[in-house]
């Protein structure tokens, strides 16, 4: 399975059109094979001698850069169709779909000069475009444009464009081979978490199963002096403040529970996990989940509560996007009488990342009042510190048989609120209409946020290569 760190590789085709000059294919090869080199991204290409001037032009074309790709179709996350001059539509789009990648496809064209478009300087690649677009809508090809339609492979708008087409592929490819873990039956009270299985598994996104007993079972069969214990409980003092009225036999338990979970996770090969977080693990082993899946999220392996599967889908797509440690709250409370200003919470298990500041590490204040506070160690406390963000939700639809989503951003502020757990005072313009729109959708009560502004990368990925139905609030 790819990791989230594993840098994004391309397969790059370059076009080229007989009677312009070939040279200019050439000189863009060398120009954007330089260009990701510099940027890191990896790359497959066609050797330079395979074709002439290693461009793709004919159908025999075609056929050798289709045979390369299938070759890595493992690696290549991402197709680059470059024109540096008209280009040959047919070439470009029969290699596309002799490959069959189902990957995320980017078209550049190149800039003419004003002063260079006699017959031998000439590209045309603003013509080009057209009919290679043109070509890949007949064909059913979803494809990114650049943000201008015309520009210089070497140059900084370019480069953007890139980084940009990468995030979309790391969304596409991380999705489509989601293995997300549901630790336990959601809390029965919680009709709102019901999902689809069969809806994700059509996106490519496999839910495992896992009675929470079996982990429990496994935290019970941990004592202090494994290694893994022992390190996680010195992890776990050094995340957060912890009380002094806190006991070490608390810590041990949450550090148990951890380890347990984690090592699932990884046999597993689990990407993100959803955790039946009440009241049965406080029951049966006296601690709460939240530091767990907080930790896991630090690490890049989001969880979410209430086993919400399709939000830790949210998160993961998320952490995709912007390559921050996303949360998991509550559309929770009201701000005053400020219509766009709300406060998002949970217990919590929100990632240190996400919240930005020093948290507090102790027991669960709602469940703690009727389960005993010293069940239910592990919750992360803090308010969220200011800047830009981005919320997300999916949810899979049984009555229209889709997976639908809501997608934004807004602002985290520093006002205050008086709550214990995980606060964060958001700040989204024509709120009203949003939560209008939640209600009316059945979308559920719960969201992911990161930090950070990625709401074009996910717009990009979920529908025009995912193809769930997106409400875009801006």
């Amino acid at each position: 399975m790819r990791n989230l760190d594993d840098k994004v590789t391309f397969g790059v085709i370059i076009g080229t059109r007989g009677f312009f000059n070939p040279q200019l294919a050439s000189e863009g090869r060398r120009q954007v094979l330089s260009l990701l080199k510099r940027l890191g991204y990896g790359y497959v290409i066609l050797p330079e001698d395979a074709t002439g001037h290693g461009a793709v032009e004919t159908y025999a074309h075609a056929k050798r850069c289709a045979e390369l790709f299938d070759k890595h179709r493992r690696q290549i996350d991402g197709i680059l169709v470059i024109l540096p001059n008209f280009g040959d539509e047919l070439g470009l789009v029969q290699t596309l779909e002799m490959a069959r990648l189902d990957v995320p496809v980017l078209v550049q064209a190149s800039n003419d000069r004003l002063d260079q478009v006699g017959v031998h300087q000439r590209r045309d690649a603003f013509c080009g475009k057209i009919s290679v677009c043109n070509n890949l809508y007949q064909y059913g090809i979803p494809f990114t444009d650049t943000s201008q339609h015309t520009c210089d492979i070497e140059s900084e708008q370019f480069a953007q464009d890139l980084a940009f087409f990468a995030g979309v592929c790391r969304v596409v490819r991380g999705l489509r081979h989601a293995r997300i873990g549901a630790i336990g039956a959601r809390p029965a009270p919680f009709q709102t978490v019901r999902y689809s299985e069969k809806l994700l598994q059509d996106s490519g996104i496999t839910v495992i199963t896992v009675d929470l007993s079996e982990i429990l079972a496994r935290a019970q069969m941990l004592d202090d002096s494994a290694q893994a214990v022992r390190q996680k409980i010195e992890q776990i003092k050094a995340y957060g403040q912890i009380p002094p009225e806190v006991l070490p036999d608390q810590i041990s338990r949450q550090a148990r529970l951890s380890v347990a979970i984690e090592q699932w996770m990884a046999e597993n090969e689990c990407v993100a996990s959803a955790i039946k977080c009440w009241t049965s693990v406080q029951h049966n082993f006296g601690c709460a989940t939240c530091l767990s899946m907080s930790l896991m999220g630090q690490q890049h392996m989001p969880s979410a509560c209430e086993v919400d599967v399709t939000g830790a889908v949210s998160m993961y797509a998320l952490l995709l996007a912007s390559g921050q440690a996303p949360g998991f709250l509550d559309w929770n409370n009201n701000y005053g009488d400020q219509e766009d200003k709300c406060v998002c919470t949970h217990c919590s298990s929100l990632p240190r990342e996400f919240v930005g500041r020093q948290i507090e590490i102790s027991p669960l204040d709602l469940l703690g009042e009727t389960l005993g506070r010293d069940r239910c160690f592990g919750a992360i406390k803090g308010h969220v510190a200011p800047g830009d963000m981005t919320f997300f939700r999916i949810s899979t639809d049984d009555r229209l048989g889709r997976i639908k989503a809501y997608l934004g951003q807004g602002q985290f502020t520093d006002d205050p609120f008086d709550m214990d757990g995980g606060i964060a005072v958001c700040k989204v313009d024509r709120l009203r209409e949003l939560m209008g729109f939640i209600c009316q959708n059945g979308f559920e009560h719960h969201v992911a946020m990161a930090r950070g502004r990625c709401a074009d990368i996910l717009e990009e990925a979920v529908t025009k290569y995912l193809d769930w139905d997106l409400y875009r609030h801006s």
